[in-house]
C-alpha cells in the first residue's frame, strides 16, 4: 500500500486519465500523469516484468503524483516495487525508483532513483518513452542484485551494541532524525512482525518500519539505510 503523509491522496489508476491538466505554455508542457504510469507499465511487461499490484497518489490540487507498482517476485518475505513521481507545477521531474516491500507489515525500501531529467516542453511526451525505457531495462540486474543484498543481511547476526551503534550511525548519515531513534531501538528490541533473529535483516526492517509514511515520497531516504546496513554486513566478513 502506498504511503502518503504529506496530504496526497490515494487514486485509483482508473481515475487517473480524469485528473485536470494544467493549460500548457511556451516553456512548459506538462504530461499526464497516466501517460507516465502506462508508459512504465508497457515498459515493464516488454523486458517481462509481471505486476501484480498497484497504488497511486495524488495532491488535492492534481499536480503531483506518487506510484507504487509490485512486481512478480520467487521471495516468500518480500516482493520488488518500482516508485513513480511525477509533477505539472515544476516542483521534480519525472522520477522512476527501484525498492522492495516486505510482505508481512509492507515496509517500502528503495535501494535507489532513475530521475528522468527531461522538462517538460513540447518535444517531452514523444521522448518519453525512449527515456522510461532506458530507465527499465537494466532492472534484471538490479532485482538480482537486491536479492543478494537481502541474503547477506539475513546471514549477519548482530548483537545489541552492534545494532546500537549502527542505528546511531544511521542518525548521523542523516537515515533517521532524531525523534525516530527510539522508534527503530524499539522495533529492534520488540519487533512488531516476525523479522527473525537479531541479524542485518532485522535491524534493516526495524529502520523502514520507523521510516513508514514518507519513503515513497522521498526515495532517497532508504538510498543510504542499504548502504549503512549494507556496511555493517562488509565489516562483520
Amino acid at each position: 500500500m502506498l504511503m502518503l503523509h504529506a496530504g496526497a491522496e490515494a487514486i485509483e489508476a482508473s481515475a487517473l486519465p480524469d485528473v485536470p491538466m494544467p493549460a500548457a505554455t511556451k516553456s512548459h508542457h506538462p504530461i499526464a500523469h497516466h501517460d507516465v504510469v502506462q508508459m512504465v507499465k508497457f515498459s515493464l511487461g516488454f523486458h517481462g516484468h509481471e505486476i501484480t499490484e498497484e497504488h497511486h497518489g495524488i495532491m488535492p490540487d492534481g499536480l503531483r503524483y506518487f506510484g507504487l507498482l509490485t512486481l512478480k517476485s520467487a521471495h516468500g518475505d518480500y516482493t520488488h516495487t518500482v516508485g513513480l513521481r511525477n509533477s505539472n507545477d515544476k516542483s521534480w521531474p519525472i522520477g522512476i525508483a527501484f525498492g522492495s516491500r516486505v510482505f508481512v507489515c509492507d515496509n517500502t525500501a528503495f535501494t535507489g532513483e532513475k530521475v528522468i531529467k527531461r522538462r517538460h516542453t513540447a518535444n517531452a511526451k514523444r521522448d518519453l518513452p525512449a527515456l522510461v525505457a532506458e530507465a527499465i531495462e537494466p532492472l534484471h540486474e538490479a532485482r538480482l542484485a537486491m536479492s543478494q543484498q537481502y541474503n547477506r543481511f539475513k546471514a549477519a547476526e548482530l548483537g545489541d551494541y552492534q545494532a546500537d551503534a549502527a542505528i546511531m550511525q544511521m542518525y548521523r548519515d542523516g537515515v533517521i532524525n532524531v525523534q525516530r531513534i527510539a522508534n527503530v531501538a524499539n522495533a529492534w528490541d520488540n519487533p512488531p512482525h516476525d523479522w527473525g533473529d537479531k541479524t542485518a535483516w532485522r535491524l534493516f526492517n526495524a529502520a523502514t518500519y520507523a521510516m513508514i509514511g514518507r519513503v515513497a515520497e522521498d526515495p532517497r531516504s532508504t538510498q543510504k539505510l542499504h548502504e549503512v546496513v549494507d556496511g555493517i554486513c562488509t565489516r562483520l566478513n
